[in-house]
């Protein structure tokens, strides 16, 4: 159970309850803020416990989806668009705009940890939109493996999550001619 220090002492009832917990080796310091009951814990989970509000997307999510081999340097957080600066090294922070940062957030196991990500559907309306800013390997071998996968998609939530975003238009085309 990897949980922030505030929900344990909330959940020892006391600080010093707490400290002596960590004191005994019940509870074990992850990382400043971060406590686990066990010793060793995925990066991942700590990452998603640290930064609660923000959603893996980006090069992390389509490696988790299975969409890409190539195994990300840093994980991509989505985060509002007027939230705080993450200075984490380990993180990419994207900033998604307020009415559509909630859409097609799932929560999934990774490794024995719940992780809020965003779901294959979102992640190709997000490839498409950003296919300028990515490596040109790296779209065509996500791009590919959709194509491979476009049947076991939710098309009507594609198309939803498309209607959505700014430049519609673009992205309804660019399913059209390279995926669909």
């Amino acid at each position: 159970m990897l949980k922030t220090y505030s929900d344990f002492v909330s959940e020892y009832g006391s600080q010093y309850r707490f400290d002596k917990a960590v004191a005994a080796g019940e509870i074990y310091k992850i990382e400043e803020g971060i406590y686990s009951d066990s010793e060793n814990v995925p990066e991942i989970a700590t990452i998603a416990t640290k930064y609660p509000n923000a959603i893996l997307s980006g090069e992390y999510a389509f490696y988790y989806h299975g969409l890409t081999d190539l195994i990300p340097e840093k994980y991509s957080m989505a985060t509002k668009s007027k939230a705080s600066k993450i200075t984490d090294d380990r993180v990419f922070q994207i900033y998604v705009r307020d009415d559509v940062f909630d859409k097609g957030v799932e929560n999934v196991i990774i490794d024995g940890y719940e992780v809020r990500i965003y779901d294959k559907e979102r992640m190709l309306i997000e490839l498409l939109r950003n296919k300028n800013t990515m490596p040109h390997d790296l779209y065509k071998e996500i791009l590919l493996k959709y194509r491979a996968i476009i049947s076991n998609l939710q098309l009507w939530r594609i198309q939803e999550y498309a209607d959505i975003f700014p430049k519609s238009k673009m992205i309804k085309k660019a399913l059209d001619e390279e995926v669909l």
